[in-house]
């Protein structure tokens, strides 16, 4: 729909075709432009295949967390937890392997993009690792920056300011207010 052209002193000026506003569209209209910009669909190979990786995830995660002790009912070890996310992520791995073997809705093939959660996830191992070497400090400030600058895309200032925020803030909470382990600098 064309814009009405606007006077201005010297006469009227002639304006572009503005795009249609959102609102304007109808809900079908708006499915059918999702669909046609949607990444293509990843098959029952690819499906099988990603159920597979988290089915291992998942028992992998079991076995860490009965070593580290389940315990009882009455008096949970550290692993309690880890081992009910563990069994949960195996069960729906098995859930996926079944249904999602048929290519069912919502798989996306891996694109260029799918390498930023590969990116993001071995980050977060790094950190975890470094955490106990140097602290959580330094660790979580290299997170937020690499996180925000490369795999966000922010600009460098808001990525310094918000880096030293989130990181101050992890501080104030789980050091300084609520006291826990965590091996920190300062």
């Amino acid at each position: 729909m064309p814009i009405p052209a606007r006077e201005h002193q010297d006469g009227p000026v002639e304006t572009a075709d503005a795009p249609e506003p959102v609102d304007a569209q109808t809900p079908e209209e708006l499915v059918a432009q999702w669909e046609a910009e949607a990444p293509p669909q990843a098959g029952p190979v690819a499906n099988l295949a990603a159920s597979l990786v988290v089915l291992a995830i998942g028992i992998g995660g079991i076995v860490l967390s009965v070593g580290l002790g389940v315990g009882t009912a009455s008096s949970p070890g550290p692993g309690t937890w880890p081992l009910a996310v563990s069994v949960l992520v195996t069960v729906l791995a098995l859930a996926q392997a079944v249904i999602g073997r048929h290519g069912g809705q919502g798989g996306e093939k891996f694109t260029r993009y799918s390498w930023i959660t590969l990116i993001g996830f071995l980050t977060l191992v790094a950190m975890v690792v470094l955490i106990p070497l140097v602290g959580f400090e330094i660790p979580a400030l290299a997170l937020c920056i690499v996180w925000m600058r490369f795999l966000g895309g922010e600009g460098w200032r808001s990525t310094i300011v918000y880096s030293l925020l989130i990181v101050a803030a992890f501080y104030a909470i789980f050091i300084a207010a609520l006291g826990t382990s965590i091996p920190h600098l300062i």
